[in-house]
């Protein structure tokens, strides 16, 4: 999923949900032939746990054979198995110092053919919850076939993670102004990225500079070999199909079943990224607006028009003066903002941004203000992970261009006709990068996938936060790439009441049969 925070306002792909919607958490080569043949003998085929050193076939890079043949120690934690692979911190340096990366498998639950590695998105989130909820995300058919395998990636959950302010200091981060008014404000958010990088540098050193998407790809195909599988069967959804289609490129002969979900576009730069994205989030908001209209007697206004009015004025107001909670804090322009988005990503939420955009207009921001704990990972007064640090550190290793506060409003013009409701706050995502000391090591790379399996790359028609062209760029981009489209609203496709899009999947990652390339749900 596409995150929103960057700096004062980072506006990229963290995928916030795929499957599970907030109203859970708040209440409470050739790859047609059988998956079988590409994997190895080794007892991972019929036990839950990989009790002896799996053989990885195909070559290993020099170097890193200590790697590719480690074993996994899992351990029980809960229902699942939990454990550690070990990778260099710097692949250019593969005898010099490791990290682990945090692994959480939920064991198939019928008969297993192999182990499906996946990725929530993010970049940030940790991959571990996926197998935590393993029931949530995917339906029973691929439950009983594969191993549900996640990894916290690189710099994220507990995996090393990167770490650049207190969570006071978060608060206050999420809480400024996304759109500063005057100089003042302006000055904020200077001050507030410049905190941002130096805490970064003094807290994470080194690891910050290696937690690049490609150095992640690359420590998936230690996992692949580790879990023995010759070819690596994946599910990305969001942010974790630029980490699909990374892999791909890296090592396209190791590709086996993917799939894409909610795909980004790896061509595009952050100025177009995030220029994609403020109008995806546009056309969220409309669609939300239109069916409050639609169902008649519309709290927010007789036409989607009157609907935009009336939430620009809301957070104008909100902007002058926060509005009070049930909790310690107010409701600030930073938090209501993320409290209004949030929902947008799954028509699920409607109901939650139904109920936060109410309660603001009678002067309550306790609901928005749940939305936008629940965006940051936030809960019981403290941040459950680094979502909002990694990606911001992830994002400008992979693409550290920026601007400086002062050329900010040279881009309003555009943004604004992208997203007359949000493009500003867009725009001023663009100082994110600005001032960053890290750097990769890794080249750039042209996405192509040449000589992989075919990929299944899914897009949803009104998707906010991976607009729907961004799909069908991944899939012409890639030359295995096969496009398969839900017309719908809502980040992410699969396990979403869609049936075509569920066969399609299901007969992909399990009988090897991909969809027709165009077909549409």
């Amino acid at each position: 999923m596409k995150k929103l925070i960057i700096a004062v306002v980072v506006i990229w792909v963290l995928v916030i949900t795929a499957g599970v919607t907030v109203g859970i958490v708040l209440l409470s080569g050739d790859d047609d032939s059988d998956n079988d043949a590409d994997r190895d003998p080794t007892p991972s085929q019929t036990e839950s746990s990989p009790s002896s050193p799996p053989t990885t076939g195909g070559s290993v890079p020099d170097g890193l054979e200590s790697f590719y043949g480690q074993q996994i120690a899992w351990e029980s934690c809960g229902p699942n198995q939990c454990g550690v692979l070990e990778v260099p911190l710097d692949y250019a340096d593969p005898a010099g110092e490791t990290i682990e990366v945090a692994l959480e498998m939920a064991p198939a639950t019928g008969d297993r053919i192999g182990s499906l590695v996946v990725n929530p998105g993010g970049p940030g989130a940790p991959g571990t919850s996926v197998a935590e909820d393993a029931d949530s995300y995917f339906a029973d058919e691929l439950r009983q076939r594969y191993d549900i395998v996640g990894f916290d990636p690189r710099g994220t959950g507990d995996s090393s993670p990167v770490d650049c302010l207190t969570d006071s200091d978060l608060d206050a981060y999420i809480a400024a102004d996304p759109d500063p008014d005057d100089s003042g404000e302006v000055e904020e958010v200077v001050e507030n990225q410049e905190e941002f990088w130096t805490g970064c540098e003094q807290k994470s050193g080194d690891l910050a500079s290696h937690v690049s998407t490609i150095e992640v790809a690359r420590d998936m195909d230690v996992l692949r070999a580790v879990l023995g599988e010759r070819k690596l069967p994946y599910f990305g959804f969001s942010y974790g199909t630029r980490l699909g289609a990374t892999y791909a490129e890296l090592f396209p002969d190791n590709v086996g079943r993917f799939v894409l979900d909610g795909a980004v576009d790896p061509s595009l730069p952050t100025l177009e990224g995030s220029l994609s994205q403020a109008e995806g989030f546009e056309t969220a908001l409309r669609a939300y607006l239109e069916n409050c209209v639609d169902s008649g007697d519309c709290f927010l206004g007789s036409s989607v028009d009157e609907g935009l009015t009336t939430i620009s004025d809301l957070l104008a107001d909100i902007d002058d003066e926060p509005l009070p909670t049930d909790q310690e804090r107010d409701l600030t322009i930073g938090n209501a903002f993320y409290g209004l988005v949030t929902p947008l990503y799954s028509e699920d939420n409607w109901p939650y941004l139904d109920l936060g955009l109410e309660e603001a207009l009678d002067g309550d921001g306790s609901t928005l203000l749940l939305l936008s704990d629940f965006y940051g990972s936030r809960e019981g007064g403290e941040y459950v992970d680094n979502s909002l640090e990694a990606i911001s550190v992830i994002n400008c290793l992979d693409d550290p261009w920026s601007v400086s506060a002062e050329e900010v409003p040279d881009y309003f013009d555009e943004f604004e006709d992208a997203s007359p409701t949000f493009g500003r706050v867009f725009a001023w995502s663009l100082v994110t990068c600005h001032g960053t000391p890290f750097e990769t090591s890794e080249p750039e790379i042209e996405i192509d996938g040449s000589g992989a399996a075919p990929i299944v790359v899914i897009g949803t028609t009104r998707d906010p936060a991976t607009p729907y062209h961004e799909a069908v760029a991944m899939a012409e981009q890639l030359d295995s790439g096969v496009l398969l489209s839900r017309e719908g609203d809502g980040h992410t496709a699969y396990n979403r009441g869609n049936d075509c899009i569920d066969d399609a999947v299901h007969a992909y990652l399990i009988e090897g049969t991909a969809p027709a390339d165009g077909k549409e749900c």
